[in-house]
């Protein structure tokens, strides 16, 4: 619809560039970039926690063992 408006030559020659510029957010709220997640609060995620030993530790300062640090 407003595409429609804004073809008319009446309307080119009218707006000016902050016009133009106002509007241009209505054109891209419905843009989501990012997907849509849809989130069950009444449901616990699966999380694999045997995936934190993958996980690296930090590193141990010279001669201290890296199991002292955690």
């Amino acid at each position: 619809m407003m595409q429609q408006v804004l073809a008319d030559p009446k309307w080119t020659d009218t707006l000016t560039d902050a016009d133009r510029r106002a509007l241009s957010p209505l054109s891209w709220t419905r843009v989501n970039p990012y997907g849509r997640f849809e989130l069950d609060m009444n449901r616990r995620l699966d999380l694999d926690l045997t995936a934190r030993d993958a996980v690296p530790r930090p590193r141990a300062p010279e001669g201290r063992p890296a199991a002292a640090l955690g």
